[in-house]
């Protein structure tokens, strides 16, 4: 087969993967190597680093033939699909030769299971060292780890991968079960322990030796499947939350489940991705990691999934108004961050603005904060923003007009009550 012929394949198969990320590490230009990390092909997408810049990867999948026969993959042994693998030379050569024409800036490497998970994870390692070792790629790799690959290879494969990720697939474990017989949840965290354990010890030692090799330096990932079996948001955002605090992970993705095989099992090929449900979950996600929240605010037994009209952070607010409204003068930190329309930026500079001067809402537009949200939970030096008048029963509906875009300029007086000083 042509190797043109094997990309396409082979990119096509890996576009379902979520998880493609090229931030939390930087390394600069060294002499004798090629490539740095703090810099519309096939197999080719678009990522961003961590000061927010569009980088491109290349996205391809070491082969897709598969021992496995996950109910949910187009790649499964059981599905009449092309097959390809590239050899280790083949698919380092085919990376070099994109990166020395400027297409990508970076490799993000997943695949099949070939034979066993040792030996997919061995060709991988072998494509990888000849990047590293032969031609001296200083770029950016991120790999998959193979669920039930032994620790020894699973630590080379760090030594040379500036990320690694194990892929959880599904939240619970009787939809593993059920869906993908042949994995175990014992497979997929045991890597994720011993990645966690190793980048911890590794950290160590770079502050003895400054010169010991780094071991996935911009850590570990993983992702889920949302919508091919029956768990709720909260289930999700539960492991969600247990991830993060037990495997330190830097990202959990979420993956809306888009039907490519018929199952009695699975959603029918007819049904659309839950688009908005993987939307509201990233919402979510970003709550648990910068705002503070836990997972046991958001969502609960008596509602068990997020409201689709309404972001996660209006819907806390709303069923909370005892909290509200949050004096800008006087709150501290964390809970300006609970106010919608107020992210870690513009909370910072409140906090440092209303040390030399007072504000009023005029000031905190100029500091970012967004208003149509924020301006129904603030008060600026006790009093509400001017012609404001509004009810909890009107609150939902005026926050499902802003979500759709709906709403009118932000300095028009909404004739609408809340709070009992609402001027």
């Amino acid at each position: 087969m042509e190797l043109l012929e094997k990309l396409r394949i082979l990119s096509d198969a890996a576009k379902y993967d979520a998880a493609c990320t090229s931030s939390g590490v930087r390394r600069g230009f060294q002499p004798g190597k090629i490539g740095n990390t703090s810099s519309s092909l096939a197999g080719c997408c678009h990522s961003f680093s961590a000061d927010g810049r569009c980088i491109t990867l290349l996205k391809v999948l070491m082969t897709n033939c598969c021992v496995y026969d996950c109910k949910y993959c187009v790649n499964r042994r059981s599905n009449d699909t092309r097959r390809a693998a590239f050899t280790p030379r083949e698919l380092a050569d085919l990376t070099i030769g994109f990166y020395r024409r400027n297409y990508i800036e970076g490799l993000f490497l997943s695949s099949g299971v070939l034979r066993n998970p040792d030996y997919t994870t061995e060709q991988m390692v072998r494509c990888l060292r000849l990047l590293r070792h032969d031609y001296g790629f200083n770029g950016y790799i991120h790999a998959k780890a193979i669920p039930g690959t032994s620790p020894e290879l699973v630590t080379q494969l760090g030594l040379l991968a500036d990320r690694l990720s194990v892929n959880i697939e599904l939240p619970s474990e009787t939809g593993l079960q059920t869906l993908a017989p042949d994995k175990s949840r014992d497979a997929i965290l045991r890597p994720m322990g011993q990645i966690r354990d190793e980048v911890t010890r590794n950290k160590a030692e770079l502050v003895k030796y400054r010169h010991a090799p780094s071991f996935a330096p911009a850590g570990q990932s993983t992702q889920l499947i949302v919508g091919a079996t029956g768990d709720s948001d909260r289930n999700i955002l539960y492991l969600t939350q247990s991830l993060y605090r037990r495997y330190r992970l830097k990202r959990v993705f979420y993956s809306a489940y888009v039907p490519v095989v018929e199952n009695t099992l699975l959603p029918s090929l007819d049904t659309k991705p839950p688009l908005l449900r993987e939307h509201r979950l990233y919402q979510a996600d970003w709550l648990l990691r910068f705002y503070g929240f836990q997972a046991e605010e958001l969502l609960t037994e008596a509602q068990p999934d997020f409201n689709p009209r309404i972001d996660p952070k209006c819907n806390w607010a709303i069923q909370h108004l005892e909290e509200f409204p949050v004096e800008v003068m006087t709150a501290d930190y964390e809970r300006l961050l609970r106010v919608p329309g107020i992210g870690p930026l513009s909370a910072r500079r409140i906090v440092s603005a209303r040390r030399v001067s007072h504000l009023d809402f005029d000031s905190l537009k100029k500091l970012g904060v967004v208003l149509k949200r924020a301006q129904y939970f603030l008060t600026c030096c006790g009093q509400m923003r001017s012609g404001l008048r509004f009810s909890a029963a009107t609150l939902v509906g005026q926050m499902e007009r802003i979500e759709r875009g709906e709403l009118p300029a932000e300095n028009t007086a909404v004739q609408l009550s809340l709070f009992d000083n609402a001027g």
